[in-house]
């Protein structure tokens, strides 16, 4: 059974950093596309991240260049999101999901999701 599980999120002050786990059983990430979104209340589910299961490619939502890094454990079968600088605005609910073939920033591209990891940033 693909079952893919977030960890790390919870209450950080502005500028602070916090990273995220995706880590996934069932299957191995190698072969999969993970893309990280965030979904704050009353808000469309956002794409944050992904990274590219063929190449490594990478792609950043504007709202985050620059104080957000992808990367792959492949040892660990984990993909990490890491929030450096962080914002008030980044406060939601952080999804990892995984889809066969490229990254895609659109969530109805995906096929596997976890549960989500609360994120807030708060003084």
């Amino acid at each position: 059974q693909l079952q893919l599980v977030e960890s790390g999120g919870g209450l950080v002050q502005p500028g602070g950093s916090l990273r995220l786990s995706c880590a996934a059983s069932g299957f191995t990430l190698d072969y999969y596309a993970i893309g990280w979104f965030r979904q704050a209340p009353g808000k469309v589910r956002e794409g944050v991240s992904y990274i590219s299961s063929t190449d490594g490619r990478t792609y950043y939502a504007d709202s985050v260049k620059g104080r957000f890094t992808i990367s792959r454990d492949q040892a660990k079968n984990t993909v990490y999101l890491r929030m450096n600088s962080l914002k008030p605005e980044d406060t939601a609910v952080y999804y990892c999901a995984a889809r066969r073939g490229p990254g895609s920033a659109t969530y109805y591209d995906y096929d596997y999701w976890g549960q989500g990891t609360q994120v807030t940033v708060s003084s």
